[in-house]
């Protein structure tokens, strides 16, 4: 399986979505949920006109790509010029709110002078193992690659010129799909249709359907070619009107800054916009799980992976969703995933699949489990709703008790618990910000206790004695404070540091102010160390790098979330000239789709490491909203 690092745009309807590079091939497709499963390993298309051999649609020496999204839409245009033929070809790419197929839609139109006889050509490998061999089968003029579990369809409306189920990478190239079987025990099959002969200036319209059936619920012999049937007689142009109005309607009811009625930056608006569309794409709809990002490394050959749900990022990600008007998917992270993935010993494991499945792990993160704390009590600042309080105290009371196990560990020094990976899940000990998120944890606790009193009281719960909890809390906190001023802050640094054994500045020194409290901007460590971090790991452009001699992905990269991370610190310190100058970077390293990456690329000012990050976004949605609180924008 070739590496395919870069997912440059997305679509889908939070059952379906699809990645595609910046030329338009489709890269991935994920069905049913939006980190499982995945179905392709290649999906390639081409077109063989007069006598040409193959050229293929995303990659030939004479074609010029244009991408855009639809306005305020999860509807991906990508216009393909090939300048040899002057055939111009505009694929649309979409999903239907309410029926689960990926459609794109092609508009083949002859530019030049002569005419053009034109084949498009189709040729996938889905994903297979042992376990659940994967087939092709030609059936009602539709691909059908099945294994035990799923039913991969290719189709069009039009009748197949050929197809190929066996051998297809031997003469695709040439532009040719033949083949004699019409069944076969091959992951990578082809098909072909005629798209005609086009005279100069005419144009033609061609669709192709990509459908995901469940073979246990929709029998492949019996019931497929109903659901097939079904899908070719949508009218495509009132599905695609009709997903458009939906997710610009989605937009427009989920602007809650009012950020497209205010005279700001264009960027800045269109970056808000791309998050708000993309949270709800990177959402499970019934758990409320969240997915970091769209995988990036199946093969793990830079990375433990991206596309699970880190109920530490989740969290901050939903205080986004609290921003944008998403308060119901931020309750069914926290009613129902959260529920479902803590731990009989109350804590969280290091990431789940978005279904609350245990995703693949190699340690356990402490923070994770505190952050939960802090998230519920900040969703019920925004909420009031202490309905919510009591439903998730049972969790939050879970959690405290494991946090407890952890603290006593740590301040006696002892070895009792497994030691937990920092905020990078690169160290193994104790670390400033992981400390940090503990001492919110138990602010938090003792917030929730305090406002879900009366309703305790008024309740037949078995009373607990809330004043004796708060006070043991808040000594808690205490012994915390004096535990990171001795072992993080070092004197002859002038500085914390992220931990005792390498002593390294890092960006999430900055937790401890923001987002956890620890410390005032006024503390004079803190100033210290804001010195000292801006003297070691800001870049040139004005953005921030994690740590000292960081060199994930093999270089000096400076990631948005850090630098908004700052200025969100800025904010709180009330200086608007830095505040403003770590927004401006984040909004500048969006890429043309306004997509921001974990990472970003100096020289090029674009996303340098997976795009379309959730975290970045929803810390630049947080952000820009205390920017709007302060009238700096």
């Amino acid at each position: 399986m070739r590496t395919k690092y870069f997912n440059d745009a997305f679509v889908g309807n939070g059952r379906v979505t699809a990645s595609f590079s910046k030329t338009g091939e489709l890269l991935r497709l994920y069905y049913p949920t939006i980190d499982y499963k995945q179905f392709f390993e290649e999906f390639y298309l081409g077109v063989k006109i007069n006598d040409s051999a193959l050229i293929y649609l995303h990659n030939d020496i004479n074609n010029s790509y244009e991408q855009e999204y639809l306005e305020n839409t999860n509807i991906l245009r990508t216009k393909i010029l090939n300048s040899y033929f002057n055939l111009e070809i505009t694929q649309i790419d979409f999903v239907p709110i309410s029926n689960d197929v990926l459609i794109k839609k092609y508009t083949f139109r002859n530019v030049g002078k002569i005419d053009l006889d034109i084949n498009f050509l189709e040729n996938s490998k889905v994903i297979t193992n042992l376990n659940n061999d994967t087939c092709g089968y030609i059936k009602n003029n539709c691909l059908i690659q099945y294994n035990h579990d799923y039913s991969v369809c290719t189709f069009s409306k039009e009748n197949l010129l050929s197809s190929q189920v066996n051998d297809i990478d031997r003469n695709f190239s040439d532009g040719i799909i033949k083949g004699k079987d019409y069944i076969g025990m091959s992951s990578a099959s082809g098909i072909s249709y005629d798209i005609g002969t086009l005279k100069p200036l005419e144009e033609r319209t061609f669709f192709l359907y990509i459908y995901i059936n469940p073979n246990k619920q929709k029998s492949l012999l019996n019931d497929l070619d109903t659901e097939i049937d079904k899908l070719k007689k949508l009218d495509i142009d009132l599905e695609l009107e009709n997903t458009k109005k939906y997710w610009q309607k989605y937009v427009k009811d989920h602007d809650k800054l009012g950020i497209n009625k205010k005279k700001i930056d264009e960027k800045m608006k269109k970056n808000y916009n791309r998050s708000i569309l993309l949270f709800s794409l990177l959402t499970n709809k019934e758990t409320g799980g969240i997915s970091a990002g769209i995988e990036v490394d199946e093969q793990k050959t830079k990375c433990g992976r991206y596309s699970y749900c880190w109920t530490r990022d989740a969290v901050f990600i939903t205080k986004a969703f609290d921003i944008v008007g998403m308060q119901e998917e931020t309750e069914k992270f926290y009613r129902i995933f959260c529920k479902k993935t803590q731990s009989k010993n109350g804590m969280w494991e290091q990431r789940f699949y978005t279904d609350g499945s245990l995703a693949p792990c190699w340690g356990y993160q402490i923070d994770e489990t505190a952050s939960v704390v802090y998230g519920v009590y900040h969703h019920y600042k925004v909420t009031k709703d202490k309905k919510f309080l009591k439903e998730t105290l049972k969790m939050c009371e879970n959690a405290i008790s494991f946090l407890e196990k952890y603290v006593d560990n740590m301040l006696e020094d002892g070895n009792k618990l497994k030691r937990s990976y920092d905020l990078w899940e690169e160290y193994e000990g104790y670390s400033i910000y992981s400390v940090a998120s503990i001492y919110s944890a138990y602010y938090s606790m003792i917030k929730i206790y305090e406002n879900v009193k009366d309703v305790l009281e008024n309740s037949k719960a078995k009373a607990i004695n809330i004043p004796e909890k708060i006070k043991y809390y808040e000594e808690r906190q205490k012994k915390i404070k004096e535990f990171v001023l001795a072992h993080f802050y070092k004197e002859d640094k002038k500085s914390f540091v992220r931990n005792e054994d390498d002593e390294k500045i890092d960006i999430s020194i900055v937790g401890t102010v923001y987002p956890f409290g620890m410390f005032s901007v006024d503390d004079k460590n803190i100033k210290n160390t804001i010195e000292k971090i801006n003297m070691t790991i800001r870049t040139y452009t004005g953005g921030y790098v994690r740590y000292e001699g960081d060199t994930y992905m093999g270089g000096y990269n400076p990631w948005p979330i850090a630098t908004l991370w700052m200025s969100c610190y800025y904010l709180i310190a009330k200086d608007k000239t830095k505040a403003l100058e770590c927004f401006n970077f984040a909004t500048k390293s969006a890429s043309n789709l306004n997509l921001l990456g974990e990472q970003v690329n100096n020289d090029a000012m674009r996303p340098a490491w997976v795009i379309g990050l959730t975290w970045s976004h929803a810390m630049y949605v947080v952000t820009l909203k205390k920017l709007l609180e302060e009238g700096w924008l």
